[in-house]
């Protein structure tokens, strides 16, 4: 069967990255900007023009390495940092020696920032830190005394670039954690799916081996007694065994990565069922089902939840009621979402017995019912009146484009 893969890349890295680039190329821009305009000041403008070609190649050739961590090596974050502290290094033999004492800007200017800042995007504080004290000292090298403004720079540049480290390595942790918490929510939708599964199948098969071994007795009731040992340890695990997660986290240089593989229903109808028809099997002399005229359309997977959790309440009644119990099916089409009712004449529900039947691993309710319609975005309540029986009325949203075609709302009645 073809497997379909859904990516989901969660990465506050990326803006950084794309920041990144367009910071050095709109500083390189503007160091030589300011060359041009002040080039009849420089002692030896060669030799700057000589660094800004290197500056200006560099800049634009190395574009793809600042796109994302995967490109920004280490190679690549020590040549740039090189380029960088050699234009402040050149700036004494390029520029006028008293514009270099009144506090002029060095070759690269604040393109020296963005060498920096890689560091602390791609490596986080500590990385910063040592990128930053490099330039600190290349620039008092340049100055060749520790004036107020090389200082205020060079401390404005040290804090920057270790806060936006630090800021990155809490965003990736916050990465990892929602990634981990992805992969709970979706290792316990695939236990409760699975939970649902048993419940409709297996543990009622065995429920009833040990009713009738019982009755039947002889070698039958050892069968049934084994089949309630079974249905007991199963139910155990099926409340709270734990699934292998269905989604894959995978910390990469781009962020947290939760991918989910899905294999899709080849059976499944590509356009909307109709209710009705998935529902109308549960009629019979017990049951009566009263249904709108019109079609009810539901997406598949909607309708085959409704009519499964439906198909529950009724082996809820057969089985807590009695065999011969009968029960209604309501359903009622409205404009936003379909109602389906399921009602019986026992003796209704004592209050506090369905928490206790969750505590004791007997999750039909919680699981084929509720289940099934959270998972939905849907609702399920249940309404009981000790001696005059149990309403389960199940409320399922409509999906965009199966609307019905009379625009109006269908509902059928029943009468008890």
């Amino acid at each position: 069967m073809a497997r379909r893969e859904r990516v989901m890349r969660m990465s506050v890295e990326q803006p950084l990255w794309r920041a990144l680039a367009g910071y050095r190329v709109l500083t390189m821009l503007y160091a030589i900007g300011f060359f041009t305009t002040a080039w009849s000041g420089f002692a030896r403008p060669w030799l700057a023009v000589a660094y800004y070609a290197v500056l200006f190649v560099w800049t634009l050739a190395t574009l793809p390495k600042v796109s994302g961590a995967a490109g920004c090596t280490k190679r690549f974050l020590a040549a740039d940092l090189t380029i960088a502290l050699t234009g402040i290094l050149l700036t004494p033999f390029a520029d006028a020696h008293e514009r270099v004492m009144d506090g002029g800007p060095t070759l690269p200017s604040i393109w020296t920032a963005g060498s920096v800042l890689a560091f602390a995007i791609k490596g986080g504080w500590r990385w910063a830190a040592v990128a930053s004290t490099l330039v600190a000292v290349a620039n008092l090298v340049e100055r060749g005394t520790p004036a107020r403004d090389t200082v205020h720079n060079v401390i404005l540049v040290w804090v920057a670039s270790i806060a936006i480290g630090y800021v990155v390595e809490v965003a990736r942790a916050s990465e990892r954690t929602l990634a981990r918490a992805l992969e709970i929510e979706a290792a316990t939708r695939e236990r409760e799916r699975l939970a649902r599964d048993i419940h409709d199948s297996v543990l009622q098969v065995l429920a009833m081996v040990q009713r009738r071994g019982a009755v039947i007795g002889g070698e039958a009731a050892e069968l049934g007694r084994m089949a309630g040992e079974q249905e007991v340890a199963l139910r155990t695990l099926v409340s709270g065994g734990l699934v292998p997660v269905s989604r894959v986290s995978e910390d990469t240089t781009e962020g947290a990565v939760v991918r989910a593989v899905e294999e899709p229903d080849e059976d499944a109808p590509a356009g909307p069922v109709d209710l009705r028809a998935l529902l109308a099997p549960y009629a019979g002399a017990r049951v009566n089902f009263a249904e709108p005229g019109a079609p009810v359309p539901l997406a598949p997977v909607a309708a085959r939840e409704l009519a499964a959790a439906v198909g529950a309440a009724l082996d809820n009644v057969r089985r807590h009621v009695g065999e011969d119990a009968r029960a209604w099916i309501l359903v009622e089409d409205e404009p936003d979402e379909v109602v389906v009712t399921v009602r019986d004449e026992g003796p209704g529900i004592p209050e506090g017995r369905l928490a206790e039947a969750e505590g004791e691993g007997r999750l039909g309710v919680a699981l084929s019912i509720r289940g099934r319609l959270r998972d939905l975005g849907g609702t399920a309540e249940l309404i009981s009146v000790p001696g005059q029986g149990t309403e389960v009325e199940l409320r399922a949203p409509r999906a965009p484009g199966t609307t019905t075609d009379t625009g109006g709302t269908a509902r059928g009645k029943a009468e008890r």
